[in-house]
């Protein structure tokens, strides 16, 4: 048997099994982008994705793009239908539309421009309908529209007009196929189209895809007629394919998924996964998760994902995820409760009922295409699951079952059951079974369980209940603490209830577990363990340091050693298989469990079952763990915001495959000093898994908290060089590369050079200025100071006159007052030899008289010798000279002077000047002068004659004015 034929017997088995075959119980999460989602168009015709991981689809109103955050769509300028693409070599992506056909590349800001062909298209040839296909090889591009085929060969194009229509253009194995109408299918050679089969296949077999399927061989798909194979210019029919059911799906696109399976979209029934040894794997539909049915386009990523381009919408389907959701329609969107292995099957507790599958615990549950059976007897709610002495018990509401293959027996009835446990009275096992009213004892009587009693004293809840090694029980209720119960006495058992008073954070809110060989309690604020030495909860020795104070719910330890938990809403594992645990969150799930009814059942490393508010999820843990690969982020936008939004950057550095290096760096002006960022890890699924952090550099101190936000705002930023940095990190802790943008604010225009130098010629202007004025004013100042100088010289100069002149006064008023002091001396003097005078001549007239009446002439003559002697005495009385002299002293030679003027004056005239320079009274005057008053005044005329006084002035003022010198002048 050729190899040839081998491999159509196994394409033929294949699709053999397509029409009875049926889903695995676990479907890949499907996303839906809806046209409201992405605000584009509604069909989208042709999907392809860059080496960076960015995503492009032709869609109606453009070309549309998706980094896994962010949709943006940019129209061409024609605005119609863009109905294929490619990325080229040369990293142009081009875009066929309705009558244009061109290429987007960035522009210097990273935003993708449009750039038009037709203008290369010759004349004659520019007048055409839709662009249906395009490929790329080497430095050549291909575009397909029904009426012609246009080459595009560096800056020349090439068309291929053979006046049949051209059905299909694709490339595979790096070879150009084309089918036309007329010549059938052709490849492009050395510039020409030659016939590829030896035998021309059907006029009415339209080619609708050609892929490799292995080194030698094509697949092709047609429109309506199946499957084939290319082979030695040899084309061969998967005749099962070309059955009546399946030529009627209109097969638009198949393409490998891996080694062993393929991927088959139609435009009727969705797609199709088949395996290599003919056997469905998953079929997606309307029916079957998708929006709808009719595959344009399709697309598997560089991460083994699918894209399908819809007549209305996009659809992701997460092919390659470890998580697949379990709600099989039997399901009938129940509530997953509980789940167990049990023997040969695999059994799931629902809000609805209890189903079970044959299942021999080997392999991926999720990929399992067998029949769910409802297990009798169990209709209604079901809380719990438990194997108990090798038999597989049932809580419900309606009571406590055993499951026996698919039937449920009840056991004990009238009242609801949670939870069930192994446990020894006197070595006899009994069933444990926690209700909603305490907990009962079920034995074993003829082969059969029975209710047996209860634990007489204990009347509360017990849905969270263990046993420890020291046959003590254990249960918690929600909102009265945590019981330990000792059985060691059966019929009076010791019930002790810890709560706050014994060490535990709260009394609510605690569930007991029996993890890793201890009694643990869930609480409000971290895990606690009991101290039995103590008899009190402590922190948790082993689990405080890994849970700190979260709130934790729900604990389930694995085969593995590892430690599933739920934290809030938060699913997650401590994985101790590296001997140090290492903490990983599943963000998937984040919201999708019950909460207070959590359920996680970790059968082994590739089956962990998650209860759900619809059914289960599936966690295949060691596929999830090959995830450790580091997150890509990129940076879509920066805007320069002020008065008006400037793009400074649209996510391209350089052309679309480019690698993230930023080429040139912007100078942004003062006046769009805020900024806008937006990034995104390029990742088309989990991007709930994904955080991140930024920090910019020259602004930040440091880098910002790990959030799950994509964009971040800065305002007034001061002018400098600034390099925004943004890293990511995913739930397995991995950091991604730092990505970064530069660019440079530049200083406002009053911190320019040119300001700075206007500056500087305003600083020299107002230093002159301020030199001028300085000068004005210090010669100002000068001039004030030469005049203040001036001004004190002439005060000190009056100072000094004043000074000279009040000594002047001071000694003018002395001599005025020696003077007065002389005059009064004088006076005194004058009146002394007046009153001497008087005294003589009374004495010498008392003589006199005595003179007559002396008889004795000795007496006589001594009489007349005093006589005489007084007479002498009186005429040397006179002794005006001395007088004159004395008077001249004190009054600066006043009589001298007036000898000097006056040559006519008298001695007499003198002694009346004298006497009244002296200011003597005229009585005093005429005893002095011995002549009587009315002779003064007679002499007084006279002097007035002589001196020639005027009558208006007196003779005292005359005299008391007069000065020697200035009346002699």
């Amino acid at each position: 048997m050729t190899k040839l034929t081998s491999l159509l017997i196994v394409v033929i088995a294949l699709f053999g099994s397509i029409t009875f075959g049926q889903n695995p119980i676990g479907l890949p999460e499907i996303t839906h982008y809806e046209k409201m989602t992405y605000g584009a168009g509604t069909q989208n015709w042709g999907i392809q994705q860059d080496r960076n991981g960015i995503l492009y689809f032709a869609n109606n109103e453009g070309l549309l793009t998706f980094d896994g955050t962010y949709w943006k769509t940019y129209p061409i300028p024609n605005k119609t239908i863009v109905r294929s693409l490619t990325i080229a070599p040369d990293h142009k992506i081009y875009v066929g539309a309705q009558g244009d056909f061109g290429y987007f590349s960035p522009a210097s800001n990273g935003k993708l421009q449009y750039h038009s062909l037709l203008n290369k298209v010759p004349g004659k040839y520019k007048s055409f309908a839709d662009i249906w296909d395009i490929v790329a090889l080497k430095n050549e591009v291909f575009f397909r529209a029904e009426n012609r085929l246009f080459k595009l060969s560096g800056d020349k194009i090439t068309v291929y007009d053979n006046h049949s229509q051209w059905i299909f253009l694709g490339v595979a194995n790096k070879k150009i196929y084309a089918q036309n109408k007329a010549q059938g299918l052709l490849q492009y050679q050395d510039d020409r189209w030659v016939r590829v089969l030896k035998n021309d296949m059907p006029k009415d077999y339209w080619v609708s895809s050609i892929s490799s399927y292995n080194a030698d061989t094509l697949l092709l798909s047609t429109w309506q007629n199946g499957l084939f194979t290319l082979s030695n210019h040899n084309l061969s029919t998967l005749k099962d394919f070309r059955s009546e059911k399946y030529s009627n799906d209109q097969i638009s696109d198949v393409v490998k998924l891996n080694e062993e399976m393929l991927i088959i979209a139609t435009n009727i029934n969705g797609c199709y996964i088949v395996n290599k040894r003919g056997e469905l794997i998953y079929h997606f539909s309307r029916k079957f998760g998708l929006q709808n049915s009719s595959v344009l386009s399709m697309l598997k990523d560089k991460h083994n994902n699918i894209w399908l381009g819809l007549n209305s919408g996009i659809d992701f389907i997460a092919i390659s995820d470890a998580i697949r959701h379990i709600n099989p329609d039997i399901f009938d969107g129940g509530v997953g409760h509980a789940s167990i292995k049990f023997r040969k099957n695999l059994y799931f507790g629902l809000s609805g009922a209890v189903f079970s599958m044959p299942f021999n615990g080997k392999g991926d549950i999720s990929l399992l295409q067998k029949k769910l059976d409802q297990v009798e007897n169990t209709y209604g709610q079901a809380w719990g699951m438990n194997i108990v002495n090798d038999r597989l018990l049932l809580g419900k509401h309606e009571g406590a079952f055993q499951i026996i293959g698919t039937n449920a027996k009840n056991v004990a009835a009238q009242k609801g059951y949670w939870t069930f446990l192994n446990y020894k009275f006197d070595g006899i096992p009994v069933v444990l079974a926690g209700n909603y009213n305490g907990i009962d004892i079920l034995t074993e009587k003829k082969g059969a369980l029975v209710l047996s009693g209860k634990i007489e004293g204990f009347q509360e809840s017990a849905r969270f209940a263990t046993v420890d090694s020291d046959q003590i029980i254990w249960t918690s209720h929600p909102y009265k603490g945590v019981y330990s119960i000792d059985m060691s006495q059966k019929h009076s058992p010791k019930i002790k209830l810890y709560t706050k008073a014994n060490q535990l954070p709260s009394t609510s809110n605690n569930h007991v577990y029996h993890i890793k060989n201890r009694i643990v309690v869930t609480t409000e604020k971290g895990v606690y363990e009991f101290n039995r030495a103590l008899d009190q909860f402590e922190p948790s020795a082993l689990f405080s340091p890994l849970f700190n104070d979260l709130y934790i719910r729900y604990l389930k330890e694995d085969g593995d050693g590892n430690v599933w938990f739920v934290q809030e809403k938060n699913l997650g594992v401590f994985d101790f298989s590296g001997g140090k645990p290492k903490l990983i969150y599943i963000p998937e799930l984040n919201g999708k469990m019950v909460s207070g009814f959590e359920h996680i059942n970790p059968l082994n490393k590739n089956n962990i079952i998650v209860g759900a508010q619809k059914g289960f999820y599936h966690i295949n843990y060691e596929k999830y763990l090959q995830n450790f690969n580091k997150p890509t982020i990129r940076i879509n936008v920066v805007k320069a915001i002020g008065k008006t939004d400037s793009l400074l950057f649209a996510g391209y550095y350089g052309e679309v495959n480019d690698l993230k290096i930023q080429h040139t760096i912007p100078k942004v002006k003062y006046h769009w000093n805020s900024f806008h960022f937006e990034f995104a890890a390029i990742l088309p699924k989990n991007q709930v898994t994904i955080k991140y952090s930024y920090y910019l550099d020259g602004f930040d101190s440091q880098w910002s908290e790990f959030t799950s936000k994509t964009e971040k705002d800065y305002t007034n930023l001061p002018h400098g060089r600034y390099a925004f940095k943004v890293k990511a990190t995913n739930n397995f802790g991995n950091e991604s590369t730092i990505t970064v943008y530069k660019f440079i604010i530049l200083p406002p225009w009053y911190q320019t050079i040119y300001a700075y130098f206007i500056y500087g010629c305003l600083v020299v202007c107002v230093i002159l200025l301020i030199y001028q004025r300085q000068k004005r004013k210090f010669l100002n100042q000068q001039l004030a100071f030469q005049k203040e100088e001036d001004r004190l010289k002439y005060l000190h100069q009056l100072e000094l006159d004043k000074s000279e002149q009040e000594i002047v006064k001071l000694k003018n008023e002395r001599l005025i007052t020696e003077i007065e002091m002389k005059n009064s001396e004088l006076a005194s003097t004058s009146m002394h030899l007046v009153q001497k005078q008087e005294l003589l001549t009374k004495i010498k007239n008392d003589l006199g008289r005595l003179n007559t009446n002396v008889p004795s002439d000795d007496n006589l003559y001594n009489l007349r010798k005093i006589i005489r002697l007084l007479s002498s005495e009186e005429k040397t009385g006179e002794g005006w000279e001395q007088f004159s002299i004395y008077f001249d002293k004190v009054h600066a030679d006043f009589l001298d002077g007036l000898k000097t003027v006056y040559l006519n004056i008298t001695t007499n005239d003198l002694k009346l000047c004298a006497y009244l320079k002296l200011g003597l009274s005229t009585k005093e005057i005429a005893e002095l002068m011995k002549i009587s008053p009315r002779g003064v005044e007679i002499s007084r005329y006279r002097l007035r004659k002589k001196l020639q006084i005027p009558s208006e002035v007196t003779l005292f003022d005359f005299l008391s004015e007069f000065k020697h010198g200035q009346n002699s002048s």
